[in-house]
């Protein structure tokens, strides 16, 4: 249609899903969100839903993006348990090392906001965490661990990898973060080689 101006959906969700990575939901404003799309308020909220829908929308955008990637580097646990345990934690050192994206994890700063988002957004976050414990836990659960092990380790690397998001945002070094993994690595390790 002449004289509107068209815009690329993908582009525009991506660009608000970075603002309210670095920035949180709380602090990011309407205004914001219009910088950083090259939208007005009115197209953000005929296009892209007001505040809360465009959020909901970008925590489901960065879990399914990041999400595909955990699965694929799982994808051998039955054969490699801890390189694929490993793949799944270097995509997020790859996600924390990539200097077009915020340090942190979405889902993590969402986390850690629940006492002051809407009830959909809090559950949207809670079912995030869920996703990526149940993603482990069926790696986990080809690999052949005992019962008990497949749960509790699904809940502690889910744990570990959420820390090293919010740790990498607290300036943690590329190191300290391969530390807080390799402690995890290597109970996980004993815990394989003792299902034999």
């Amino acid at each position: 249609m002449a004289g509107r101006k068209q815009f690329d959906m993908e582009v525009a969700l991506d660009a608000a899903m970075v603002r309210f990575w670095r920035a949180g939901y709380a602090a990011t404003s309407v205004d914001d969100l219009s910088r950083a799309t090259g939208l007005n308020r009115s197209s953000i909220y005929s296009s892209l839903g007001d505040k809360d829908s465009l959020y909901l929308r970008c925590l489901d955008r960065y879990a399914t993006r990041y999400g595909d990637r955990y699965d694929q580097a799982l994808s051998d646990a039955s054969a490699e348990p801890l390189r694929a345990v490993r793949a799944f934690f270097d995509v997020t050192l790859q996600r924390i090392a990539d200097p077009a994206l915020p340090d942190g994890c979405l889902i993590a700063q969402t986390a850690m906001a629940i006492p002051v988002l809407s009830p959909a957004i809090a559950a949207r976050a809670v079912q995030a965490l869920d996703a990526q414990q149940a993603r482990l836990r069926t790696a986990l659960t080809a690999a052949n661990l005992r019962g008990t092990d497949v749960d509790d380790f699904a809940v502690h690397l889910a744990a570990v990898n959420q820390s090293v998001a919010v740790m990498s945002r607290a300036g943690a070094s590329r190191q300290q973060l391969r530390t807080i993994i390799d402690v995890s690595l290597g109970a996980l390790s004993h815990a394989v080689r003792s299902r034999d």
